[in-house]
């Protein structure tokens, strides 16, 4: 058999989508394990006491809840404890009878009535003192119930400062201007197929070094039980410090170690695996820990692609187009699992003549060559 050189074309594409002919196009897409966006599809159901959990630690949940719901009780717990010590102030107004006496005996300077009295508890917290209404030292009772009112002033303030700060200085907020590529690609790099996706941070403080770590999640079928059973297994990546002050492609060989080894392009289009990538690190403005996760489907992973590049060099900085980070060519790249390739190379180098093996011809020649017998 003869082979001949020719020179490869990489054709450019901008947002490719058409890189698989689905056969999931009249069938419904399977359930994710993680959503692009980090969050986990997963209903917990229990038994009887399921706020326990909830309750019992109620700052964690007024942080992890939405600010509409912070917002509302917030709201709530200013008004209910004004309303609460205002009907004590009320109680103590009318049993003391100040609506009939005259001001010397009076335990509340013009409380008549309710209003007054949450009007008085009002001023009383929110340390507005206006002036008009007034405790008397005629009544212990009445002083007591303001002290207490006071203390609980001072410490319902310090936890809503306290969850208010914990919610805007959160790791999900920052996590935000960290991302993944929407998709990961399936390219050659010093003739072994690799996996690899892009990492980026696109704020200007950027992040000096964070640890990225992948596993591939499947879901399997317990025909008996009904029931399904999570299996998990851990994706080596080469590099898995990155320094983030420029976008990152995270890579993954796919050798004889990768349980992506046996995975061919027309696999892609039957598997159901999941590769849950995430990256965690400090932030260098607050010292916080934060992480950053996504997932990609069989769906989301490009064969024979490779990212285009986006980091040009200036002549005082790096210039970075993330209007690229995203975007993908075409590259050859045998359409075979790693497994095939690597036995069809062994195979060739086996059959190969002595003299040809002891040449002087250059890598980049045989690899050529290699790809094109294979393509």
């Amino acid at each position: 058999m003869q082979l001949l050189r020719e020179e490869s074309v990489v054709i450019e594409t901008s947002h490719t989508t058409v890189h698989h002919l689905s056969l999931y196009r009249h069938k419904k897409k399977p359930l994710r394990y993680m959503q692009k966006d980090g969050r986990f599809p997963v209903d917990f159901q229990t038994s009887r006491g399921a706020w326990c959990p909830y309750l019992t630690d109620i700052f964690t949940t007024l942080v992890e809840c939405r600010w509409s719901v912070m917002f509302l009780m917030f709201s709530l717990s200013y008004i209910l404890s004004w309303m609460f010590f205002g009907l004590c102030y009320w109680l103590i107004a009318h049993v003391n009878g100040d609506a009939l006496k005259h001001d010397d005996d009076l335990c509340i300077y013009n409380v008549r009535g309710f209003t007054s009295a949450f009007l008085f508890s009002m001023e009383t917290q929110a340390t507005i003192g206006f002036g008009f209404r007034g405790m008397s030292e005629n009544c212990m009772g009445a002083i007591i119930v303001v002290t207490i009112q006071d203390v609980f002033s001072c410490l319902l303030d310090t936890i809503i400062i306290g969850i208010v700060i914990t919610k805007m200085a959160s790791a999900r907020k920052r996590a935000q201007t960290v991302g993944f590529s929407s998709c990961a690609v399936v390219n050659q790099r010093n003739g072994v197929l690799c996996l690899s996706w892009r990492l980026g941070d696109f704020r200007g403080n950027h992040i000096l070094e964070g640890v990225v770590k992948a596993q591939l999640v499947r879901h399997v079928k317990q025909p008996l039980e009904g029931s399904v059973r999570m299996v998990y297994q851990n994706v080596e990546v080469e590099e898995r410090e990155v320094v983030l002050a420029t976008p990152a492609t995270i890579i993954h060989k796919i050798d004889e170690n990768s349980p992506l080894y046996n995975l061919s392009p027309g696999d892609l289009q039957v598997e159901t695996f999941e590769l849950v990538v995430c990256f965690t690190y400090t932030g260098d403005s607050t010292g916080m820990l934060h992480q950053k996760r996504t997932s990609y489907t069989p769906s989301d992973i490009r064969w024979a692609q490779k990212f285009r590049e986006m980091l040009k060099l200036g002549k005082k900085h790096y210039k970075v187009d993330y209007a690229l980070f995203n975007e993908t060519t075409w590259v050859p790249v045998p359409m075979m699992s790693a497994e095939e390739y690597d036995r069809g190379r062994n195979s060739l180098n086996n059959n190969q003549p002595q003299h040809l093996k002891t040449s002087s011809t250059s890598p980049d020649v045989v690899e050529e060559v290699m790809q094109q017998t294979f393509l």
